[in-house]
């Protein structure tokens, strides 16, 4: 084992309670004999060494002796767990060389273009937490200016490469995305049992929210869990035929949760970094088919047509270049998709659906049917056309719900058990008139300042869709809570903007709202 470098100050590790989220975070004393101010001016950044391991860490500097004395360093919570040194042991300290590939993201944003190369060390830079924040924003900055399409490729090929790459012993192993946007929308969980039900293999790894109220990992935790192993992946889907888990979990295209938490913040979503972002989990994941959502709509994130059309051929190009057969549709995106909104009331729409409960979501039913449909045409033994019959009559024999109750017994019980709030209010109609738009962003916002998805039961009960009349007075939908400050919060923001447009009254004439 080899000693902390005793040529450089060395301190002793401390544990410091702060969640950094991704980023390494270490607190030095202002009085620490470590910190020279010749040594490390103009630095942000510290490289800590010790026992052959090394961490690039953000150096924040406090005058408080009580959080870390003279003769310690302090970690963040992630800075602890990925060092792996024992709280009290040695470590060297010293200013940080930056990664060499911060040089390829500074000629991108001269206006260069990244080589394979340059790519795939910015990517294997991330995936070690080399790069701070500022860093991150950087690289993608560069990236959203321009993006040739062997640069989408050789960004695809480096982040699926990252972290852990699935493989099955099946010919066809079928996976759907939609690029989300669309409050609820939770058709993952009703297509997932519909096709592991008729036989093709559908291992479905999902995303937990970033900006919405819910992921499809978010919902189905409510359920079952979610967080498996690779070999518990496989052992699940080699019963069930497929599975509902999260995919950062298993480790599919490390990289992109940390993309994707930095480029959100800043409203950046170039149409070449969301394809590079859902073509590499799913190269990861040994998919052969798969199939593409694109909600349109208003306030959707695709607002034309031409947009769609735009994004669809990208998916196709890359889809092509991997071997991965990618099919793409649009879908109705100007409103929700269910009744609910936020993990507990998604789940209990989508398990309606599953129990073919008369009061199920028509629309979750109907979209989910169809995306099946597609999906199971892809099997060779199906007649061409067969596909919504043959996805219709899983549903409705039970044999859906079946398989995923089965899916959920192979996951095991939820780490917790989610509730629905116990604060609820309801937004009510204004005047009289026909619901003629919603705003699904506003929606969005409102369910997660409600306190979704953190709060499992906090979301969004619907009780009017476009094209229904209401009178005066009467609920749109109820918000349901679980802390009286976010309630507090929900109702001030749903005063503000309620997401709803109303049109003239069947009845009577009127201005649009």
């Amino acid at each position: 084992m080899t000693a902390p470098d005793t040529s450089r100050p060395q301190l002793r590790i401390r544990s410091v309670a702060l969640d950094t989220g991704r980023e390494n975070v270490v607190v030095i004393s202002r009085r620490s004999r470590a910190l020279r101010a010749e040594v490390f001016r103009g630095f942000s950044r510290v490289e800590l060494r010790c026992n052959s391991r090394a961490l690039l860490a953000t150096l924040l500097i406090t005058d408080d002796d009580s959080l870390v004395g003279p003769d310690e360093i302090g970690l963040s919570e992630p800075a602890l767990r990925r060092f792996a040194e024992p709280v009290g042991t040695l470590a060297s300290v010293s200013p940080a060389t930056p990664p060499e590939s911060l040089e390829a993201v500074r000629a991108k944003i001269r206006g260069e273009t990244f080589s394979d190369k340059a790519i795939a060390s910015v990517i294997e830079d991330l995936c070690h937490y080399r790069y701070s924040d500022m860093e991150i924003a950087a690289f993608l900055i560069g990236s959203a200016s321009f993006m040739t399409s062997g640069e989408l490729l050789a960004l695809t090929r480096a982040m699926a490469s990252a972290g852990t790459q699935l493989k099955w012993n099946a010919p066809i192993v079928v996976d759907k995305h939609c690029i989300g946007g669309i409050p609820g929308n939770r058709t993952s969980m009703v297509v997932v049992p519909i096709v592991a039900a008729h036989g093709l293999p559908v291992p479905k790894t999902s995303s937990r929210a970033i900006t919405s109220p819910a992921g499809t990992a978010d919902t189905m935790e409510v359920l079952a869990r979610v967080n498996v192993s690779v070999e518990e992946m496989k052992s699940i889907v080699a019963a069930c035929n497929g599975c509902l888990i999260w995919g950062g979990h298993v480790n599919l295209s490390p990289a992109d949760d940390i993309l994707i938490s930095v480029e959100r913040p800043l409203s950046l979503d170039t149409r070449e970094q969301m394809v590079a972002s859902i073509m590499s989990k799913k190269l990861a994941a040994g998919s052969t088919h798969l199939l593409v959502d694109l909600p349109v709509g208003p306030t959707a994130k695709l607002t034309s047509g031409a947009e769609a059309m735009r994004l669809r051929k990208l998916f196709e190009f890359v889809g092509g270049r991997f071997g991965i057969a990618v099919e793409v549709i649009t879908t109705d995106g100007r409103q929700p998709i269910g009744n609910g909104i936020g993990p507990v009331l998604e789940a209990r729409d989508v398990m309606a659906v599953l129990a073919n409960d008369p009061a199920a979501p028509a629309d979750l039913r109907e979209k989910s049917l169809r995306l099946a449909a597609h999906l199971l045409e892809y099997d060779p033994q199906l007649r061409g056309g067969a596909g919504y019959g043959r996805a219709r009559d899983l549903l409705d024999s039970g044999a859906a719900m079946k398989q995923m109750q089965k899916i959920i017994d192979a996951q095991g019980p939820p780490e917790c058990q989610s509730r629905l709030g116990d604060l609820a209010f309801d937004v009510k109609a204004e005047r009289d008139g026909v619901i003629s738009a919603i705003d699904c962003l506003q929606l969005n916002r409102l369910a997660r300042t409600a306190g979704a998805p953190i709060n499992k039961g906090a979301g969004i009960r619907l009780f009017k869709k476009i094209g229904d009349s209401v009178q005066q007075g009467e609920p749109l939908y109820r918000v349901f809570t679980c802390d009286p400050s976010e309630h507090d919060l929900a109702a001030a923001a749903a005063k503000a903007a309620d997401g709803y447009t109303l049109g003239p009254s069947p009845f009577l004439d009127g201005g649009t709202r």
